[in-house]
């Protein structure tokens, strides 16, 4: 778990800020560090330095954006992030192993192989079957406690357990379980995926640890099955939802919001919220 709440400052700033030009000692600075001093601390925090990190999460948000925006050029995906046409080819193979024409013309493909669950088929919908399960919604603030980590989406149950035995006195009978995933796993190794948990709690708790998840417009995919099945949904939204509604998705990112869970089965009822602009 990333647990120094200057390291979590600095990745909020990162990723609110991944198309701009992001020097260390700015990052440092924003949180009130020298450069060297800080660089320790997010290295310490995290498993890579700061340059590594933005640079990482950089060629994978990118990356992304080539697999749902087929209509936008890969020029213009690269000058998102702060390429020029040359360098982010450059870049993007260095990180990818393959060119940016060639990860666009595969993806596709490799999203159907489940990096989490090697005995869970991924089968695309067509898609009416899945426009069926996907409604546009307005959503509100959440006020909320959280934890971050950084590794596998398989470790989700048990930092699950450890995160409401450890807030269960703030739990009702109207508290929400969210969950925010800030990596595809069929792009980012599956060992420094980026997620939070969080649970909705009073303004007035006293807790440090809170944030509030921002409302606004999103495109809910209304799941419901075992677990196994949820990177099948994500693929579906990405895959067939989203290239053929003519809904782009907004910078801001996603979350689930679980509705309903049966830890014998592990069934369960979760909407997957996307932001649309």
């Amino acid at each position: 778990m990333i647990v120094n709440k200057y390291v979590n400052k600095a990745i909020d700033y990162i990723l609110a800020h991944i198309g701009e030009d992001l020097p260390v000692d700015a990052i440092a600075a924003h949180c009130n560090f020298s450069k060297y001093y800080f660089s320790r601390m997010f290295r310490i925090e995290t498993g890579e330095s700061i340059g590594e990190f933005i640079r990482r999460v950089k060629m994978e948000q990118s990356a992304f954006r080539l697999k749902v925006e087929r209509g936008r050029s890969i020029t213009d995906i690269g000058y998102d992030y702060g390429y020029s046409s040359s360098n982010y080819s450059t870049a993007f193979r260095q990180h990818h192993d393959q060119s940016p024409i060639e990860f666009r013309r595969s993806i596709a493909e490799k999203s159907l192989a489940n990096p989490l669950f090697n005995d869970a088929a991924v089968s695309l919908e067509d898609f009416e079957s899945c426009n069926k399960k996907v409604t546009i919604e307005i959503l509100p603030d959440y006020q909320v406690v959280y934890h971050r980590h950084k590794g596998s989406y398989g470790d989700l149950a048990e930092h699950w357990n450890e995160f409401q035995q450890k807030y269960g006195e703030y739990i009702t009978e109207d508290t929400l379980f969210l969950e925010r995933t800030y990596d595809d796993p069929s792009i980012t190794d599956t060992g420094k995926c980026l997620y939070d948990l969080y649970m909705t709690i009073p303004e007035n708790c006293g807790l440090s640890n809170t944030t509030v998840i921002k409302g606004g417009e999103y495109a809910v995919y209304h799941f419901k099955g075992p677990v196994k099945q949820i990177y099948a949904a994500y693929q579906n939204m990405f895959n067939v939802w989203f290239p053929q509604s003519g809904n782009i998705i907004d910078d801001r990112y996603g979350f689930d919001i679980y509705r309903f869970i049966d830890c014998d089965t592990m069934n369960m009822e979760i909407e997957i919220c996307i932001p649309v602009k």
